[in-house]
Formats: C-alpha cells, structure tokens, sequence
C-alpha cells in the first residue's frame, strides 16, 4: 500500500445548461437530494445567476470527492459555506467528515458561459 499524499487536487467542470434540465426535470427533488437549505437559500437570492451558482457548488462538491477519494459520500454531506465578505469553503458532514479525515480545504469556484468549475485543494493534517 502506497502512503497517502500530504497534499491532493480535486477538479470538475459542470455544464450549467445540464443543471438547469435536471432542476426543469425534477425541480425540489434535485435540489434537495443534491444541495443543503443554506446552498439552495443563496443560489435562489439572485435569480438571473441561481442555476450557475448552483453548477459552481456542483462542481465543488465533485472537486472535494476527487481531493477526498469520498466514493459513496452523499451530496449533501459536502457543502459549499458562503461567508459575508464572499469566500467560501467546504464543510464536511456526517460520512463525509468521517472518511474525508482531518483536512484543510481551498477552494475556488468560477462560472462563465454554460460552464462553472470548482477546484479543491485538500491538505491533510498531520496532528
């Protein structure tokens, strides 16, 4: 068994058109299966920009499993936190937190056109 890296990249690209047809197909459902109330809760405050902030999360949550190798992880146990001066970060729940360990996590998340990515840095805590 090979030893596990101090620091890991996790990337992902999501087409925002692709949200949008999964919200237009299964509306609340998706929303609630993918997205905690506090992610849902921000992307909806600005209508004209909610698919794609939702995409941005998306892919963030996608980012963190790769960085964490958080295989079997609910969506929702991974949650972009957005704070007052506009940064955020992720959080880590229930199997989540178990699996993905001590971690400091970076993340930088953008959206242009029909895409948004997301990129996680995951550096693991030697204490």
């Amino acid at each position: 068994m090979r030893p596990s890296p101090r620091t890991r990249v996790g990337i992902d690209l999501v087409r925002i058109s692709a949200i949008a047809e999964s919200l237009q197909q299964f509306g609340d459902r998706f929303l609630a299966r993918v997205f905690t109330q506090d992610e849902v809760a921000y992307a909806m405050s600005a209508p004209p920009s909610s698919t794609a902030r939702l995409a941005a999360r998306f892919a963030a949550k996608e980012a963190t499993r790769k960085a964490l190798r958080l295989d079997g992880v609910g969506w929702r146990d991974i949650e972009v936190v957005r704070h007052a001066d506009g940064a955020c970060d992720i959080q880590l729940h229930g199997a989540a937190r178990a699996i993905g360990g001590a971690h400091f996590l970076a993340l930088s998340m953008s959206h242009e056109g029909d895409h948004a990515t997301a990129v996680v840095i995951a550096e693991r805590d030697h204490r």
